[in-house]
């Protein structure tokens, strides 16, 4: 599958939109929330875009000082296990990198095994959890952490 790693424009937030509410259809992020993300100066936002257009997959992610946190990243079903995940984050570890920053952090479901893996394989190691964080369900978070000085 052939794609391309860009920055996201309100121009993508309808498909953006609909990918949120394709992938977390119990508490996705309204197509404002989504809008004011794009618009907040402390946060930035990547694509995964195929050839033809199509949203493929998204991050945002928000800086402050020399730490970096991961808001919110979703692939498409379809387009999973294709690498795309990684590319996003990979893109968001350089700019961390590049920038000067020194932690990056992230959340997600307990139950998300397959995520968990994924960051686990990225260098990311947990660091803690936040009791009944997610809501629909109900479901603590597992807070994991990649020191940047200790990846290549």
């Amino acid at each position: 599958m052939n794609y391309q790693i860009t920055s996201m424009t309100s121009a993508h937030l309808d498909q953006v939109a609909a990918l949120e509410k394709l992938c977390f259809p119990e508490d996705p992020w309204s197509r404002r929330l989504l809008a004011e993300a794009l618009e907040n100066e402390n946060t930035a936002s990547l694509l995964a875009l195929s050839e033809d257009g199509h949203v493929l997959g998204y991050l945002f992610f928000t800086t402050v000082l020399d730490e970096g946190g991961v808001d919110n990243i979703a692939v498409h079903p379809e387009a999973r296990r294709q690498g795309i995940a990684s590319a996003l984050l990979d893109t968001f570890h350089r700019y961390g990198r590049e920038h000067g920053l020194v932690s990056l952090f992230l959340e997600l479901r307990a139950s998300n095994q397959n995520a968990f893996s994924l960051y686990d394989k990225l260098g990311y190691r947990e660091v803690g959890r936040r009791k009944n964080y997610y809501l629909a369900p109900k479901e603590d978070a597992i807070i994991m952490k990649l020191e940047l000085s200790t990846c290549i």
